[in-house]
């Protein structure tokens, strides 16, 4: 179902997917769409997390720039040209949606989940994918008290030069990191992968940080041509481990 939330700039749409059984409370978890939005796929992912045993809310970081009706991509994302020209619209908005817009919104987004009849008291989880990968980090960095799974794949810029960095966080995180990267990633080449990991291991963090050998940019995207079999049931596997272990255990 479809929520609104007060965001830091207008009415946010984000998605609620509840487990298919089973009565009582659940732990939540804050899922962040990649570039192409909130979309069937993106469902697909909330609903197989969500019957693990989770409320899963998937809100549209994209508000400002239209509903996620509006922003939905029209064409068929399977081939490379579809892809490619899904992007072309959805790409952009990924750099405008700066560090200084997302942190507010993150504030609204984490508000909203423990607020959710049926969320469990406690710590949640994040996962993110491609962009919101950087969103999931920026979570757990910034509400550290909150926050103690975060799950990052085929995510991009999560460890760079600039100033606003994700990786320069970490220090102020508590949660358990899981990393599953793209091979041959350009958005996250080896070097940002070995900063991430310096990173990590300098703030004392407990963390996977691995490159899933053959799998591109976008694997867990079975809408897509860059969809990967292997890595995302992989990327399922993980995500399912330290979920339990961190909000089950």
């Amino acid at each position: 179902m479809l929520i609104e939330i007060a965001a830091a700039e207008g009415t946010a749409e984000a998605l609620l997917v509840r487990p298919s059984s089973g009565d009582g409370e659940f732990p939540g978890v804050v899922f962040y769409m990649d570039a192409f939005g909130v979309r069937p796929r993106i469902e697909e992912m909330a609903q197989r997390i969500a019957d693990w045993g989770y409320v899963v809310l998937v809100p549209n970081v994209f508000y400002r720039e239209g509903s996620i009706a509006e922003l939905a991509p029209a064409g068929d994302m399977t081939t490379t040209e579809g892809r490619e020209a899904a992007g072309k619209d959805a790409f952009p908005r990924v750099g405008r949606l700066t560090s200084d817009k997302a942190l507010p919104d993150i504030q609204a987004w984490v508000t909203a989940i423990a607020g959710l009849d049926g969320v469990a008291p406690g710590p949640i989880g994040t996962t993110g994918y491609c962009m919101g990968a950087r969103l999931a980090v920026r979570t757990a960095t910034s509400h550290p008290q909150l926050v103690a799974a975060c799950g990052g794949f085929h995510g991009g810029g999560l460890a760079t030069d600039a100033p606003d960095s994700p990786h320069l966080g970490l220090p102020d995180a508590r949660a358990r990191f899981v990393f599953g990267h793209a091979d041959h990633d350009p958005s996250m080449a080896p070097e940002a992968v070995a900063r991430l990991g310096a990173a990590l291991d300098d703030a004392g963090l407990k963390a996977s940080n691995e490159i899933y050998a053959g799998a591109p940019h976008g694997y867990s995207m079975a809408d897509t041509s860059a969809y990967h079999p292997q890595a995302t049931e992989r990327h399922f596997e993980e995500l399912r481990a330290l979920l339990e272990d961190t909000l089950k255990g």
